[in-house]
């Protein structure tokens, strides 16, 4: 009896050591791809998107950086970035159409014993971009350092080409 018992423990040790064997990997790639980027970017902050080569993947990511302080809910400042995001998408993927007006405005000033010149330059620029990205993911979202700002990465592996 003492030996069916002991045979059944060692039975349920090995089948519990090998799933756990089995459970590793999951969310290996994914995680390896998030570290990567935050070490980037610790190293040299930056934004917008960028296109990064692994072995076997090509990934596109969408990088938003946001001040904490102006979002009243984490889910405002949430949608915000999902919506960066996807409009730093279409445009790379998409392009977009900028332009660009300069309003050059003359004021004259009289004194009675002078004439008074003021140019004013006024530069608007309008960027337009029309597309849908879609399956931009959220890989990440930490604070800087200083704990002023919200930084976002999304990603979406992107297809590869058959050659």
């Amino acid at each position: 009896m003492f030996i069916k018992f002991r045979s059944i423990i060692i039975g349920i040790i090995l089948i519990c050591s090998i799933q756990s064997c089995f459970s590793q990997g999951f969310n290996e790639d994914k995680t390896a791809l998030s570290n990567f980027i935050k070490r980037m970017y610790n190293s040299a902050p930056f934004e917008g998107v960028k296109v990064i080569n692994d072995y076997d993947h090509q990934y596109f990511i969408s990088v938003i950086s946001l001040e904490s302080a102006k979002y009243t809910s984490p889910s405002t400042m949430n949608r915000v970035a999902q919506v960066k995001a996807q409009q730093q998408a279409n445009t790379f993927f998409n392009g977009s159409t900028i332009s660009s007006d300069l309003v050059i405005k003359t004021t004259e000033t009289k004194d009675s014993t002078s004439t008074k010149s003021t140019v004013e330059m006024i530069e608007s620029i309008r960027e337009s971009s029309v597309g849908f990205v879609q399956g931009m993911e959220l890989l990440t979202n930490f604070d800087t350092e200083e704990g002023k700002r919200m930084v976002f990465i999304y990603y979406r592996e992107m297809k590869e080409e058959k050659k």
